[in-house]
């Protein structure tokens, strides 16, 4: 079967969150120790895998994301990677509707190759700064939020960008203080060079020491600098060192998350289930 490595929430190859993606014939998915052991084959911090369900359903495809390590309940970056490949290759047009474990998440190809997806607003909820999260991030956090069940991170506020970019976290403290990860944000510097906040995102506890833009987390980071910035509609800067933007809109209960994507390999995968 063909597998890609899609790079999303970006323009150009290697940069924004290089996913996995293999597309399944229709049917039920194959076993979970099977897809298990190719994400881990694969080592990026998602392979999706997706396969058509019958028409006339709540949504057209079935998705499951894998990390090295473990299934995951929603990803962003994967499923931007998976609507590419579906739109580029032919295989869907126009809106397509996913069922996942967190529920029907929908994605859309704009005519410049921009993917939205609609995906749930993260409830946000003022937690009490954990014992050691300062001492494990190397900063003083300003705030600390958990967000909903499906993404299980913990949101921590910091000074300033510089602070969020020169962080050197204790990965191994980390993965002991969240249920999947730690999200790190700041305001932007300067409010005029193309983004409004920057963040990064750390998940040892899942296999991942380092996400490099994290678009499911950004379904929290929106409605959190929404709030301190007053606009609905916001663009935010993953600073990792690949660098990604997800421009970010907020719809009642949904957050949109628009990025780019580009395939940069398309091979075969030859252990079949």
């Amino acid at each position: 079967m063909r597998i890609r490595i899609v790079d999303a929430f970006t323009d150009r190859p290697f940069a924004g969150n290089p996913a996995g993606v293999l597309i399944l014939q229709p049917g039920p998915f194959p076993d979970d120790d099977w897809l298990q052991r190719v994400a881990t084959e694969v080592n990026l911090s998602e392979t999706a895998f997706a396969h058509p369900l019958p028409p006339g359903g709540a949504a057209d495809w079935a998705l499951r994301w894998f990390t090295p390590a473990t299934e995951v309940d929603m990803c962003g970056h994967a499923t931007l990677a998976t609507a590419h490949v579906l739109h580029t290759t032919g295989l869907a047009t126009g809106a397509i509707r996913f069922a996942a474990r967190c529920g029907v998440l929908g994605a859309t190809a704009d005519d410049n190759g921009a993917v939205t997806l609609d995906f749930p607003t993260s409830s946000l909820t003022p937690v009490t700064i954990p014992d050691g999260v300062a001492a494990a991030l190397g900063a003083a956090p300003l705030s600390a939020h958990d967000t909903e069940e499906h993404i299980g991170d913990l949101l921590v506020e910091l000074a300033d960008e510089r602070t969020v970019r020169e962080l050197s976290p204790d990965l191994s403290s980390l993965a002991a203080l969240s249920r999947r990860g730690i999200v790190v944000t700041a305001a932007a510097e300067d409010p005029a060079g193309g983004y409004d906040f920057v963040s990064r995102g750390f998940f040892p506890g899942v296999g991942i020491d380092e996400d490099p833009v994290t678009g499911s987390a950004h379904t929290a980071l929106a409605p959190f600098w929404s709030a301190r910035l007053g606009r609905a509609e916001l663009t935010g800067l993953q600073g990792s060192a690949r660098t990604g933007l997800v421009r970010t809109s907020l719809r009642d209960d949904r957050t949109l998350l628009t990025g780019h994507a580009v395939t940069v390999i398309d091979g075969e995968l030859l252990a079949a289930p």
